[in-house]
């Protein structure tokens, strides 16, 4: 047992240091091919600190393991939603512009919404995960044909903030970061997920309930960093963009993605979790919506939901 969890330990590491490599990489890159910041956020960073969710997710189910696959991506938007959004939020109020709040929050409930229609019948099917990998292709394009006008319009200077230094990272070092850190991101996920099934055997307790708490809460730990980081830094638009370009990526390209590779049953993943989901994407909304500001005791009324969110799922283990 203590060699499993040392390994265990040991792929956590692995994932997040991959997916720092990997988003340093793309960042850079994308810096210097001039595309705009609040693009990279809700791309490339959500991308790179979603990718942990979509190498376990697939790892999982290919494993035959779907309900770790799926308590994961489920898991690990709860912990976005309510954990990294309150945490955040308790740091520093998170101001958010009006176009953030009536474009981007929604895109991130409606995702949630299309989640639990499809999954109502505890199955992903290859045709339900083609609908999530549709969408998730639509949104892209949304938003680099947004990317698109702002940059035609001469917005991109107004809205650029720094990402990183100066003088980026030569193209080598970029690419090496991505190239080190995608690898990184495949072993660490394999060791991990070998690691939380023998565990959760040992102990009797379920795959799903092992994915939708210590799988989600370690492949979240890159949202919960750079949001928080974000937050105190006064950048909400990064930390909010962080949070909901990530969840709509678990959603409709890590599902995605993983369902069309192996059809997908959801026994273990009850409608408590897929309310609490789609309930916390929506009271993140309706906070946001109010006075486009989530104030420090909404984000305390979010984090005090996970945490009971959490009680009952230990509860009725």
């Amino acid at each position: 047992m203590f060699l499993t969890i040392l390994f265990g330990l040991v792929g956590i590491v692995l994932v997040m240091l991959g997916a720092t490599g990997l988003t340093d990489g793309a960042s850079a890159m994308a810096r210097k091919c001039g595309v705009p910041p609040i693009v990279v956020g809700l791309t490339v960073v959500a991308m790179g600190t979603s990718a942990p969710e979509l190498f376990v997710s697939l790892t999982s189910a290919l494993k035959g393991t779907s309900d770790i696959a799926v308590g994961n991506v489920v898991g690990s938007n709860i912990f976005n939603t309510l954990l990294i959004v309150g945490v955040a939020a308790m740091a520093a109020p998170m101001i958010l512009s009006r176009s953030t709040v009536k474009r981007e929050v929604p895109v991130g409930l409606a995702a949630t919404v299309l989640l639990l229609f499809l999954a109502v019948d505890h199955n992903l099917s290859r045709f339900d995960a083609a609908v999530l990998f549709a969408a998730f292709v639509a949104f892209m394009a949304y938003t680099v044909r947004k990317a698109l006008r702002e940059r035609k319009a001469g917005k991109e200077q107004e809205a650029d903030a720094p990402l990183g230094p100066d003088d980026p990272m030569p193209w080598w070092q970029a690419a090496a970061y991505v190239v080190a850190g995608l690898g990184a991101l495949v072993f660490g996920s394999d060791l991990f997920v070998d690691a939380a099934v023998d565990i959760a055997r040992a102990l009797n307790v379920s795959d799903a309930v092992i994915g939708l708490t210590i799988v989600a809460g370690g492949t979240s730990l890159p949202e919960l960093a750079t949001s928080v980081v974000a937050a105190r830094k006064g950048q909400s638009e990064i930390a909010i963009g962080n949070v909901i370009g990530s969840n709509v990526f678990n959603i409709l390209m890590i599902l995605g993605v993983t369902g069309l590779v192996r059809p997908m049953q959801l026994d273990g993943i009850t409608m408590v979790d897929f309310t609490v989901l789609t309930g916390g994407a929506l009271l993140l909304w309706i906070f946001a919506y109010t006075r486009f500001t989530i104030e420090r005791w909404e984000g305390a009324v979010l984090t005090a939901i996970f945490a009971g969110y959490m009680g009952w799922l230990l509860w009725a283990v």
